[in-house]
């Protein structure tokens, strides 16, 4: 099948095919599953942490910046609207004056992402696939943005106990590209994202990473994000703090299996990845040109 087409945000062309994209998290939460939330200090503080953090990322390689105010771990705390618009909307004007890259933010509320989207935003990155706020998809059609629909397994009805895992992964995608194309977002700025981590089993997320090429049938971008999460722990009993070669293996695994963006928190690490995962996979050079033109000259 023939990759999607091109996407413009922020004046910056994304060719799908052509070479990975990476996408730098920046939690602004006190209660991020992987450690590194950055609201603790409040207010001025948080906001300037932000910042710092998507420059560093900016400079290492990250095509665009993916800007959360709640967190999505299992059992998370909500926090209120009003909250999440003072962590965000701040933290979207600084990145975009400081940064020229695309800002993504991780949202769930229609009022969250009217203000960020006003502020200057590209992308929601809705992890409820459009299920929880109706009108959230309006929102995103009007401001002409793109949106990422996430199937999220914890708020899904399953197949069979859960047996089918790539399944109900299209399931859900299905049901949320329908939603977006209802709520006026055109197809060429849906992307979709299975959900790595939200709802299954270790051994079925590893499953869905070895099948994830079978959802380029949906026709839309691949957005995936296994950044130090939990089943990496479990496979190589290990911390959040000490993840970052098995988070290496899935990005690469992910990237073979069809992924046009990657998800993640250590930037400089995991650009390198996709461009040398990028070099075999797709014969990419640096910017996504072939590499026919380059030389090896050898090892000793």
């Amino acid at each position: 099948m023939s990759p999607p087409p091109r996407l413009t945000l922020r004046g910056r062309d994304f060719d799908w095919g052509a070479r990975t994209y990476v996408m730098g998290i920046i939690n602004l939460t006190t209660d991020s599953f992987s450690g590194d939330g950055l609201i603790a200090g409040g207010g001025d503080a948080a906001i300037e942490a932000a910042v710092q953090q998507g420059v560093a990322m900016a400079a290492a390689g990250a095509d665009l910046l993916d800007l959360g105010g709640e967190s999505t771990r299992p059992g998370f705390e909500p926090v209120s609207p009003q909250a999440e618009l003072a962590r965000i909307v701040p933290a979207v004007e600084r990145l975009l004056a400081e940064t020229e890259l695309p800002i993504s933010v991780d949202t769930t509320k229609a009022v969250v992402a009217c203000a960020a989207l006003g502020a200057g935003a590209s992308l929601i990155n809705d992890v409820n696939g459009l299920r929880a706020d109706p009108a959230l998809g309006a929102v995103v059609a009007e401001h002409e943005a793109t949106i990422v629909v996430m199937h999220n397994q914890r708020n899904w009805t399953p197949r069979e106990s859960q047996s089918d895992v790539i399944g109900d992964v299209c399931d859900g995608l299905e049901a949320g590209m329908a939603a977006a194309t209802t709520a006026g977002i055109p197809q060429e700025r849906i992307i979709v994202d299975p959900g790595f981590g939200f709802g299954w089993r270790v051994e079925q997320n590893l499953e869905l990473l070895r099948r994830l090429r079978e959802l380029r049938e949906l026709g839309r971008p691949i957005l995936i994000g296994t950044s130090r999460k939990s089943s990496i722990g479990r496979v190589l009993d290990l911390p959040v703090e000490q993840r970052l070669e098995g988070t290496a293996a899935t990005v690469a695994l992910a990237i073979g299996n069809g992924a046009d963006i990657v998800r993640v928190h250590d930037v400089r690490e995991m650009s390198r990845v996709a461009r040398m995962t990028d070099a075999v996979v797709r014969g990419a050079g640096p910017s996504g040109t072939l590499m026919d033109t380059m030389r090896d000259e050898g090892d000793d």
